[in-house]
């Protein structure tokens, strides 16, 4: 009786942390992809110009490449488990600060949003190594899946909610500080246990990973970087793109909706195959290959085949990200690796991102339409393309190490 209640126990125990994951990641994407189809409004009602209303979803980048070194740093002394519900108490005071009127309000809040969300990038794919490291590419799909239906909800309910009453954008921004409660609450189970996840890894004796030399790692963080770009890129800028030809704001924030519901399948039966495949080397190449696609399209495309060019773009970002995900856990031995790799890959990788939403700013004030950035960004697919292939080989990073010595 006493060892089935604590099997009882330990199941249901498997159950929260599961849903916990699951909110957690819910919550890392929706209240960037909630100002993209907003940003005109913000523009507007701010009067600020194109590159300026970039560091909207710029911040955050930025955030995630200052910070993400750091959270396994963090996670170490007070605990992974505390780390994260921590930063979703910063994620709830960041979404409220953001949707107070002012631009220092906005930029004080995103940066907040950013440090917060930068924190769960980093230690999900570590915790779910520790925690399921027999369900690795089933785990990554289901957040990944989460984290992207609320990523699309916010980018499709966004101008309806401002349209409600007189919420306005400010009120469209916080009503996703409902979903970040609800993740405290349920993670507050979590923050009891001993576990401390990273830090019980690095009681263990410690090899050095010289990660900082390693070609491979070096490459997970230029396809981590490159991914991010391109969907941080077309998440502050495609409404406006698509507004260029014809579609009013509704319409092109349903398009980005459609992009990101290209993303959700994609990012459940990626890692799925992933996990199972020798190497991940076609995966990479399809993935480049529609994101060239896309962009192509959208340059040289009609007006009507614009929501083919968003499933490409969609199903492209989709295995970016999912690939992305797994190459932490595929290519590292053991959980502490898989978070550092993580922080490595997501620090220097958001610092690359963090270029493409402003520059690509820049490049429509300098042509006066989105052709150059258009180029750009499929200057940047075949960076993917490179970096996609060397990481999608098998083996790990001290193991491809070894061969080359």
């Amino acid at each position: 009786m006493k060892k089935q209640t604590e099997i009882n126990n330990t199941e249901k125990a498997g159950w929260l942390l599961l849903i916990g994951i699951v909110l957690i990641g819910a919550n890392l994407r929706v209240p960037i992809t909630s100002v993209g189809t907003l940003m005109s409004f913000i523009r507007e009602d701010l009067a600020i110009s194109n590159a300026v209303a970039g560091l909207v979803t710029t911040l955050p980048l930025i955030a995630f490449a200052v910070l993400s070194p750091f959270a396994p740093k963090i996670a170490n002394r007070i605990g992974m488990q505390w780390t994260i519900g921590l930063s979703m108490i910063f994620l709830i005071i960041g979404i409220a600060i953001r949707s107070i009127t002012g631009i220092g309000f906005l930029f004080i809040g995103t940066l907040l949003i950013g440090l917060a969300i930068s924190i769960g990038n980093v230690l999900i794919p570590g915790i779910i190594k520790m925690n399921f490291p027999y369900r690795i590419g089933v785990m990554t799909g289901i957040y990944a899946v989460f984290m992207n239906i609320f990523g699309a909800l916010g980018s499709g309910l966004s101008v309806p909610l401002a349209s409600v009453g007189n919420m306005g954008w400010q009120g469209a921004l916080g009503i996703w500080g409902i979903l970040a409660i609800i993740a405290l609450i349920v993670w507050l189970p979590q923050l009891r246990k001993q576990q401390g996840g990273v830090s019980k890894a690095t009681r263990q004796p410690k090899q050095k990973t010289k990660l900082w030399r390693s070609p491979l790692a070096w490459s997970v963080t230029l396809f981590m970087g490159g991914q991010s770009l391109v969907f941080y890129t077309l998440i502050a800028w495609m409404p406006d793109m698509l507004n260029t030809i014809g579609y009013n704001a509704g319409s092109a924030g349903w398009m980005v909706f459609l992009m990101q519901a290209a993303i959700i399948p994609t990012t459940f039966v990626v890692p799925v195959i992933a996990e199972k495949l020798k190497n991940q080397v076609g995966l990479a190449i399809a993935t480049a290959l529609l994101f060239m696609t896309g962009f192509a399209g959208l340059l040289f495309g009609s007006m009507v085949l614009v929501p083919l060019w968003a499933v490409c773009l969609g199903i492209a970002g989709g295995s970016g990200f999912s690939l992305s995900m797994i190459f932490f856990t595929l290519r590292t031995k053991d959980g502490k690796e898989a978070v550092e790799l993580s922080g490595m890959a997501q620090s220097f990788g958001y610092m690359l991102a963090a270029v493409g939403p402003v520059f690509a700013g820049v490049l429509y004030d300098i042509g006066s339409g989105w052709t150059l950035p258009l180029i750009f960004l499929i200057l940047i697919s075949i960076v993917i393309l490179i970096a996609g292939i060397i990481s999608g080989k098998e083996g790990t990073i001290a193991e491809r190490a070894k061969i080359v010595a």
